[in-house]
């Protein structure tokens, strides 16, 4: 299917280059673009499909010269069936309550994500995010986006304690998971695996036909986990097909 982005309202940028995130000696560089407010939401839609992610109003996607490990994933809603091991995770959460709220940051949501940060990415490229940083993150955008608050039950009827957060944008054909987080104390739970599965069933409430993942980066400690979640389907040269129908790397 061919894309249709608006081009002329976006000036693209190319980064530095930089240390690879994800894998040992590499070397990263990305292209981006600043989303318009006029039309965020459409040129978000169109910059998915064409294999961008977003961060607040930049949408970006890798342009390494030597190196094309990542690639944009998704699951196909109406193909997705859970496995034995993925409805033990969802039974494990059966007691958590969903909640979706406004794009709009709390100090709870940020005293969690900081013992996310602190427990997981200690030395990742986030682990100095304050306050406004993540009040930037989660409000400063021109799409249609909200947040997934997912809690344990209460006591005394009130909200429960909050142990997960999904920043999720809704785009035309799907739900696009652009950062989650959750309490590291809480393992057993396989929470970030949970969220993913709880998006794959919001998905299919409402009809939408993909949930996209990000990228995933095959052979990199943090980014396996995607590969777990079947059919999955990524975007190469060819366009978007099932992982196991791709050509094999040249």
């Amino acid at each position: 299917m061919t894309q249709h982005v608006p081009t002329r309202q976006l000036r693209f940028f190319m980064t530095s280059v930089a240390p690879c995130p994800y894998l040992p000696g590499k070397t990263e560089r990305k292209v981006f673009a600043n989303l318009p407010f006029s039309d965020g939401a459409h040129v978000n839609d169109e910059l998915t499909l064409a294999g961008f992610r977003r961060s607040q109003n930049i949408a970006y996607r890798p342009a390494c010269e030597a190196c094309d490990a990542c690639v944009s994933v998704r699951l196909p809603v109406p193909d997705f069936a859970f496995s034995r091991s993925q409805r033990k995770v969802l039974a494990r959460n059966a007691d958590l309550t969903r909640a979706l709220v406004e794009a709009e940051a709390t100090t709870e949501q940020f005293q969690l994500l900081r013992r996310y940060l602190t427990s997981r990415h200690p030395l990742g490229g986030m682990s100095d995010m304050g306050w406004l940083d993540y009040v930037a993150m989660v409000e400063d955008t021109a799409v249609r986006t909200h947040l997934i608050e997912y809690r344990l039950p209460s006591d005394d009827g009130g909200p429960g304690d909050l142990v997960a957060v999904t920043l999720t944008d809704l785009l035309r054909d799907g739900l696009s998971m652009v950062y989650s987080f959750y309490d590291p104390r809480l393992d057993r739970r396989s929470l970030g695996r949970f969220a993913i599965l709880d998006h794959v069933r919001q998905a299919a409430q409402v009809g939408l036909p993909f949930v996209y993942l990000g990228y995933w980066v095959r052979g990199s400690e943090k980014m396996d986990y995607k590969a777990d979640f079947r059919p999955l389907e990524v975007l190469g040269k060819l366009g978007w097909m099932r992982l196991e129908d791709q050509p094999p790397p040249i």
